[in-house]
């Protein structure tokens, strides 16, 4: 694991410390490259959500934290969630229901891609990426665990995030579709050259991210 010095390229979690009622929750020191996983585990209670939190630019007001972060050589630590370029991926899906599947891809997709269809035309090539060809028009509630997972990875994908927070991402997914989802992440974390940040309790996935580990205790 890197420490210390800024990487140009890639997030780093530079001397992070996270108090709550003056105990220490989370202490962290990393550097994480380009298309680099770094996985956090521990046992429910320790930390690992708050750590997300503070990354996330959400830590709650009774949590003290110190150090910084600093993505692609930008500290990001004062900034809030909208500026920080940092997509987050959680446990569910949260796909907006009165929208169809298009539709949430597009509230992720940069307003800076202007004209009905070719903001149309960006949502269904994101769909064909993830092997979802003619799902734009379905309704959010028909499609299954591991469906709605892909969207909601694309959604994050379109908006252009810098780096990638991962909560329990697949934690809700039934066995046969945790390995296939977890797989088409983590390929398309390298293939946009995305700094990750994983927290999970789950071995299969620190295993499957293949990069490095850091547990909390």
């Amino acid at each position: 694991m890197s420490n210390g010095g800024t990487a140009e390229r890639g997030l780093l979690l530079r001397n992070v410390a996270i108090r709550l009622d003056g105990d220490e929750l989370v202490t962290l020191d990393a550097a994480i490259g380009p298309g680099e996983v770094l996985t956090v585990m521990g046992p429910s209670g320790v930390g690992k959500s708050t750590l997300v939190a503070f990354v996330g630019g959400f830590l709650g007001r009774d949590f003290r934290a110190s150090g910084n972060i600093i993505l692609n050589g930008r500290d990001v630590t004062a900034l809030p969630p909208e500026e920080r370029s940092i997509g987050l991926l959680f446990q569910d899906a949260l796909l907006l229901p009165h929208l169809s599947v298009a539709g949430n891809l597009l509230v992720g997709l940069d307003p800076a891609v202007k004209g009905r269809a070719v903001r149309r035309r960006a949502a269904e090539a994101a769909l064909a990426e993830v092997g979802l060809e003619g799902f734009a028009d379905r309704d959010p509630a028909t499609l299954s665990g591991g469906q709605a997972a892909r969207v909601a990875l694309m959604r994050t994908l379109l908006a252009r995030p810098q780096a990638l927070v991962l909560d329990e991402p697949f934690s809700r997914l039934d066995v046969a579709r945790r390995a296939q989802v977890r797989n088409l992440v983590f390929a398309e974390c390298r293939k946009y050259g995305l700094p990750v940040l994983l927290v999970t309790h789950d071995p299969a996935d620190a295993e499957a991210a293949g990069g490095r580990i850091l547990e909390l205790r």
